[in-house]
């Protein structure tokens, strides 16, 4: 499995949005609760956020390009590690889970970003 810290996230975007080879914008896909969405959540800046609990993936994966690169967040990195194992076993070739999640984007991304 693939993994990016949310420091590095900016590369990966920049690398992910080259319209040769992905001519949308790529996804972060927030696995989190909608509690926890309302408690802290990320701005998107060159990507789309798309809100999707880990618990409805299963249902829902479909509605995901598989085309568009999608980097996975959650609380610390973990529910969003099994997601990206999850769409891994369902073809998607482009996923990467953002370790240390919404915690560590606090820290190395956006310090307004409520820690919870």
């Amino acid at each position: 499995m693939n993994a990016i810290s949310p420091a590095q996230l900016s590369d990966w975007l920049q690398h992910a949005a080259d319209p040769a080879t992905a001519p949308a914008l790529p996804i972060v896909l927030d696995v989190r609760e909608p509690w926890e969405l309302q408690t802290a959540s990320v701005k998107p800046d060159g990507f789309e956020l798309v809100a999707m609990p880990m618990r409805s993936v299963p249902a829902r994966f479909a509605e995901l390009d598989r085309d568009r690169p999608i980097a996975c967040l959650c609380h610390h990195g973990a529910r969003s590690a099994q997601v990206v194992q999850f769409l891994e076993g369902q073809g998607f070739t482009h996923v990467v889970n953002i370790h240390g999640g919404i915690h560590a984007w606090s820290q190395e991304r956006d310090p307004g970003v409520p820690v919870y």
